[in-house]
């Protein structure tokens, strides 16, 4: 079976459009149409009705739909670990929350490379949505990530806390900041709720950003307040040209280990999990 058919079914199922899976495919809607009709051959089940109330996926769609998710996933996996990698005897990819690269990158390939020595890695940034997607999808082999998502088939594990602190190189307290100097930011639906009731006043501020080092940017080259890691907080602070606000709490940001629920107990990727969890912790 082409793997193609398995892609387009899957993505059908979550769009209920053929029109839309077309546009998110880049196909045409009778490539669509011909890819579903050739799966529902094959199988000898209709796996979707049409009508003017819209697309919707049959008993069989729906009993298809785990096994779909399951072969794209077999696929991928196979598909990857058939590749070269040189002189290595295998590849591993991850996917790692944009801001956790900053500060943690290097001691966490460190690790990962004292786990796997023969191993070739492959670290990709990205945001929770999408790397649970690839995680889903067999793209990716695991990852690291703030925001896990309650998806069929994927594992996850807390694993630690990171902190945000406020700092500034205006106001030295809460109640001093003006509106047009802050950046305001948005790093995870957690640290979102909390950071919306600290600052309720300043949601309107000019300038908005999701990843820590282009806030650190900005605040560097233009000054003003914002929240950043604690780790990056301590480092400006230490230049002079910042402070941190008081009145301002210390913002925690959970770390989680996400896999392929098939992956939970294999023994490479508890000893990877290991690896982040010591050095999240310091120890």
């Amino acid at each position: 079976m082409q793997i193609e058919l398995l892609e387009t079914f899957l993505d059908l199922m979550e769009t209920k459009s053929f029109n839309r899976t077309a546009e998110r495919l880049s196909l045409t809607q009778s490539t669509v149409s011909g890819r579903i009709h050739t799966l529902e051959t094959t199988l000898g089940r209709k796996l979707f009705t049409r009508s003017r109330a819209g697309t919707q996926p049959t008993p069989a769609g729906y009993r298809l739909l785990d096994h779909a998710r399951t072969l794209r996933h077999q696929w991928n996996e196979a598909r990857r670990s058939v590749q070269s990698t040189g002189n290595f005897t295998q590849s591993m990819r991850i996917g790692m929350q944009h801001d956790l690269a900053s500060s943690h990158i290097g001691d966490w390939v460190t690790g990962f490379r004292k786990v796997l020595p023969d191993a070739a890695f492959y670290v990709e940034l990205d945001f929770s949505n999408q790397m649970s997607i690839d995680l889903l999808a067999g793209e990716i082999d695991l990852s690291i990530m703030f925001t896990p998502k309650n998806l069929p088939d994927l594992h996850h594990e807390h694993i630690g806390e990171l902190a945000y602190r406020m700092i500034s190189s205006t106001a030295v307290h809460l109640n001093d900041i003006e509106p047009q100097s802050y950046i305001f930011t948005n790093y995870s639906a957690a640290f979102d709720k909390v950071h919306r009731q600290v600052v309720a006043n300043l949601a309107e501020a000019p300038l908005s950003s999701g990843q820590n080092i282009t806030v650190c940017g900005l605040l560097s080259s233009l000054g003003g307040t914002a929240y950043v890691l604690e780790a990056s907080a301590e480092e400006m602070v230490a230049t002079g040209d910042f402070d941190f606000v008081r009145g301002a709490p210390r913002i925690p940001q959970s770390v989680y280990f996400a896999v392929h629920l098939r992956n939970r107990h294999s023994h490479i990727h508890r000893r990877l999990l290991e690896s982040v969890r010591k050095q999240l912790s310091g120890a």
